[in-house]
């Protein structure tokens, strides 16, 4: 038997013999990608809100009143073009305003089929020179007569930002703490068996086993837990990020006019990250664990 196979088969014979335990170590790390892949999920969909709002920074949208005929949004669109800061003007009919969200919409754009109406206004779309003139532009067109209302998205982008920021620093701080819980708990679950072992490992090494020769089924089972664990998890985040979409992903649409991102274009990159956590974490702790009775 090569030594490869011997601690494969090691490996996995220590891990049945202590099921019960390294079933709850699987299931504790489990949990502790789970929650770290739900952060990165939010971050990933914020910050693609965040950059899709992003787009239209230099732009401020100028809705006209219900009651505006052709005279009175020329008269609007006169004063806008006066105002300092503005480059240029797009008038968007309610006709092409409709359109537009149906492009936007996507797959979803079904769900506007059922309007008996068109409820969308008229606007301009109003282009400034620079982001620092925006906030001037915008308050100067909301006092011309015959705008009903003036959409800008400064603010809207300065929270998105700072709830993109709090995600990820709260992911990396969560993801140091979960890390460092993992790494404490392999330990001590490789530790245990180590100590079922002890007789066996003092009779190796008497006999001239290699440090690494008696460190390697320890390594693998450490390695496998990790393995276990981020395909546990990625299926799990897969799984419920996919019902997320399915109950909310239209509603969300609606809202922003944005869908979220597709779960399978999450899912890959999830799983190769957690693959390379989860067998560092386990290589980690089982160095730790055994490393004291080696230097006997």
């Amino acid at each position: 038997m090569s030594r490869v196979t011997y601690s494969i088969k090691e490996s996995f014979s220590q891990m049945w013999r202590n099921k019960g335990m390294y079933f709850t170590t699987i299931a504790a790390m489990t949990a502790m990608m789970l929650i770290l892949g739900l952060f990165f999920v939010a971050f990933v969909n914020v910050n693609m809100f965040t950059q899709e709002i992003e787009k239209d920074y230099n732009v401020i949208q100028v809705y006209m009143g219900e009651k505006n005929d052709d005279v009175a949004n020329q008269e609007v669109q006169q004063q806008l073009q006066a105002i300092t800061g503005v480059d240029s003007l797009e008038f968007v009919s309610k006709d092409q305003a409709l359109q537009n969200l149906k492009e936007r919409w996507g797959d979803n754009a079904y769900l506007l089929d059922n309007l008996k109406t068109n409820p969308l206004p008229d606007s301009f779309m109003v282009y400034v020179n620079d982001k620092d003139s925006a906030s001037t532009v915008a308050n100067q067109a909301s006092s011309i007569t015959g705008v009903d209302d003036v959409v800008f998205y400064q603010d809207t982008i300065d929270k998105l930002a700072k709830v993109t920021h709090f995600i990820e620093v709260g992911s990396m701080v969560c993801m140091i703490f979960l890390v460092v819980v993992s790494i404490i708990i392999v330990a001590n679950t490789i530790k245990l068996t180590v100590f079922n072992k002890a007789k066996e490992i003092g009779i190796m090494k008497y006999l001239g086993a290699t440090d690494s020769f008696v460190r390697a089924p320890f390594v693998l089972s450490g390695m496998f837990i990790g393995l276990f664990s981020a395909l546990i998890s990625t299926g799990l985040i897969y799984f419920i990020y996919t019902k997320i979409i399915e109950v909310l992903g239209t509603d969300i649409a609606k809202i922003v006019s944005v869908s979220l991102v597709p779960a399978m274009d999450l899912v890959g990159f999830i799983l190769a990250t957690f693959a390379g956590l989860g067998v560092g974490i386990g290589i980690i702790g089982s160095f730790i664990s055994i490393a004291r009775f080696l230097r006997k």
